[in-house]
């Protein structure tokens, strides 16, 4: 019996932890479509950065995919 309640308490923990990394993967997919749009838009690379707290080579990686 002792056994279960560790073993959902596992799990549990396990949950809690793939949900926060799912919010994690969330904010930065919001943050790399938000970049996308300020690079259409014309807004300079550390303009960008720092409104949306990716770093300036990742936007300069997107920059390269979307030419």
């Amino acid at each position: 019996m002792r056994e279960s309640v560790i073993y959902q308490d596992i799990l549990e923990e396990g949950r809690e932890e793939g949900k926060e990394e799912g919010k994690e993967e969330g904010k930065e997919e919001k943050a790399r479509q938000i970049a996308l749009k300020m690079l259409s838009a014309g807004f300079p690379i550390a303009e960008i950065a720092r409104f949306t707290d990716l770093s300036p080579a990742t936007i300069e990686e997107l920059q390269s995919r979307d030419d």
